[in-house]
């Protein structure tokens, strides 16, 4: 992204970047695209959006269930099939916006805008972030009258809401032709993660949201699918799970058991690495968030993200608990308490018979390339 003012020595080492892996770029523009959504792609429903830098947009709406493919690109501008260094210079009134490609079956539109509005600055007319100018300001593109109509009726709800306290300033007007971005923007977040989330962190974005929505109760509902990533993952058999299992992660994951203290296992485990539910391989926690708590048991300050596990009230004992299970198998995998470090404050205490540890060099081999950034 093109970053100027505040922002200028920031945009010169990521112009450095971006013109570095131009070169080496893939053809393909989506790689986590499958044969099906060519075949399917006449079913497929499209959405418009302008939120600032369209990595971190793209990034964003990948993330939602339901959406099959996102592209950056850019919109509304005077010319035909610009390139980036024209949009970035701001003559050509284009913005730097993504198409979305989501089935509507499994989620709406509605549920997007909802994503939208908690991923950007909805106040700010003058670019988003670290990023200036009108190439960078907000927009809804509507690509049907009803669109368009949700799209109102969404920005007036979120001005109600009362979350922010200057006006609600996003553009909702008709989409225009897009253009797709470069090949090297596409999925810039997967292909350049430390690039990627070392821009992420210095605009200010991520500080800006979770300001904004640390209290923030919506995603119960209609949010609750829409922070997990795109691949799900699932219980497997009860044939399955006692051939691939042994006795002592069996009874562990699917009978609440609890494995003893110090026993072998990772609570000593001090490689970097991924921890995965042992029954479904679903990633859980980062080696970056694990600590010496001193209890023999493995110990993290959150999830490696949002979404992957799920907490219960638990009454077995003299006091209630938290118990902690895996999202996709409903693995039991311990509990979570309030005494733990920085950032957290909490301690989720896990046993180690519910995990397998992929370690950093592995896990590209093993399918888990995206959360790398989450270890490094």
């Amino acid at each position: 992204m093109k970053l100027s003012m505040g922002g200028y020595l920031l945009g010169a080492v990521l112009l450095a970047g971006c013109s570095q892996n131009a070169e080496t770029a893939a053809s393909t523009i989506k790689d986590s695209m499958n044969n099906s959504i060519t075949a399917n792609s006449a079913k497929l429903s499209t959405a418009t959006f302008a939120g600032g830098c369209f990595w971190c947009v793209e990034s964003d709406l990948e993330k939602v269930d339901g959406v099959y493919e996102v592209i950056s690109g850019y919109t509304g501008g005077k010319i035909k099939n610009p390139t980036y260094k024209q949009v970035a210079s701001g003559a050509t009134r284009h913005v730097e916006s993504v198409e979305v490609k989501y089935d509507a079956n499994t989620v709406s539109y509605e549920q997007l805008l909802d994503v939208f509005w908690r991923n950007i600055d909805p106040t700010d007319s003058q670019g988003q972030f670290v990023d200036r100018g009108h190439q960078y300001h907000s927009v809804i593109y509507a690509n049907t009258q009803d669109q368009k109509n949700i799209a109102i009726q969404s920005k007036k709800d979120l001005a109600a809401s009362g979350e922010f306290s200057k006006p609600i300033v996003t553009e909702i007007i008709d989409a225009t032709t897009f253009y797709p971005a470069e090949d090297y923007h596409q999925d810039y977040y997967k292909k350049n993660p430390v690039r990627y989330n070392f821009y992420r962190y210095n605009s200010g974005r991520d500080q800006f949201l979770a300001k904004h929505w640390k209290n923030d109760n919506h995603s119960s509902n209609k949010m609750e699918h829409a922070i997990m990533s795109t691949k799900s993952y699932s219980k497997p058999s009860e044939t399955e799970l006692k051939n691939a299992l042994t006795d002592l992660q069996y009874d562990v994951t699917q009978n609440e058991g609890t494995e003893r203290a110090f026993s072998d296992g990772y609570w000593d485990e001090k490689r970097p690495g991924i921890f995965v539910d042992i029954a479904s391989g679903e990633p859980l926690f980062s080696s970056k968030d694990k600590f010496n708590s001193g209890t023999g048991w493995p110990s993290f300050t959150q999830p490696i993200e949002n979404g992957r596990v799920t907490e219960n009230k638990d009454f077995k004992l003299f006091a209630p608990r938290t118990e902690v299970r895996s999202k996709g198998a409903d693995s039991h995998l311990g509990h979570v308490f309030e005494d733990g470090p920085a950032p957290s404050g909490l301690r989720y205490c896990i046993n180690s018979a519910s995990l397998r540890f992929i370690p950093l060099e592995a896990m590209a081999d093993e399918g888990y390339e995206a959360y790398i950034v989450a270890v490094k």
